[in-house]
């Protein structure tokens, strides 16, 4: 009998210290779609690698070596400035003021430039893949293609910290107060992560945004700008003819 009883006590703090592990009580993510409040036109032949505002000025990034750039305009229309980035993959981009920052893929190499010519200003390098890059609480946000999220300096590009997000494959970024909205590559989703912690608070189904005929020539959704002084966002993906200002809403 007193073995019974001694088993079962163990067997009830085994499964009561089961149900107080750290974390489990955390909520799941959130569940959202996209409501499209408008549509505007995109380059369909830029392979969109990283998209931001700054005030009015939207600044859009582009992929593929011999056709890299860097550009910046009004939303919706031609690009009023434009650079090339001859040689390289470029990446994700974020502007900090008076600079801006592009990275590569695999060249190891992160470009300065100033927000308003995007003149190049200097080079600064780096290991590992580039991916995603937005800015959060003076720091930047960079994201290399695993579940990390690595954190760097806005003057020296050194490494600074990270959190690991539990999921792979996070692409282009944008910080938006205290979360990093990541989209998840080769999927229509997008994740809304806790940049303090990682944790994955929000999950976007981002889905049936082109046409059948669209998607033909199209690539994966990739891009996401936070509208200023908005809770709008505009997204698009790597050669789309076509740019969406949304809200992200719950699914009922």
């Amino acid at each position: 009998m007193r073995t019974l009883m001694t088993t079962s006590l163990l067997l009830a703090a085994v499964l009561g210290g089961c149900a107080a592990a750290p974390g489990s009580d955390a909520a799941p993510p959130e569940s959202l779609k996209v409501q499209v409040l408008s549509t505007l036109p995109h380059d369909p032949g830029a392979f969109t690698q990283g998209l931001e505002f700054s005030g009015e000025t939207l600044y859009e990034g582009t992929g593929l070596v011999g056709k890299s750039s860097m550009r910046a305009g009004p939303a919706g229309a031609a690009p009023s400035v434009r650079q090339e980035l001859p040689g390289l993959f470029g990446e994700g981009i974020t502007v900090l003021g008076a600079t801006a920052w592009q990275i590569t893929w695999q060249d190891g190499v992160a470009i300065e430039r100033d927000a308003k010519t995007l003149a190049e200003l200097r080079r600064v390098t780096y290991t590992g893949e580039g991916w995603g890059l937005c800015h959060h609480d003076g720091r930047l946000v960079m994201s290399d293609g695993s579940s990390k999220l690595t954190f760097r300096d806005p003057v020296s590009f050194a490494p600074t910290g990270g959190v690991d997000v539990g999921r792979d494959q996070l692409n282009e970024l944008e910080c938006v107060g205290d979360s990093v909205y990541a989209n998840v590559w080769q999927t229509d989703r997008i994740l809304r992560i806790d940049a303090a912690t990682g944790r994955v608070t929000g999950e976007i189904d981002a889905s049936g945004l082109l046409d059948q005929g669209e998607r033909g020539a199209a690539d994966v959704l990739n891009g996401i700008a936070a509208v200023p002084g908005t809770d709008e966002f505009l997204i698009t993906g790597k050669l789309w003819p076509k740019m969406f200002r949304v809200k992200f809403v719950p699914i009922p």
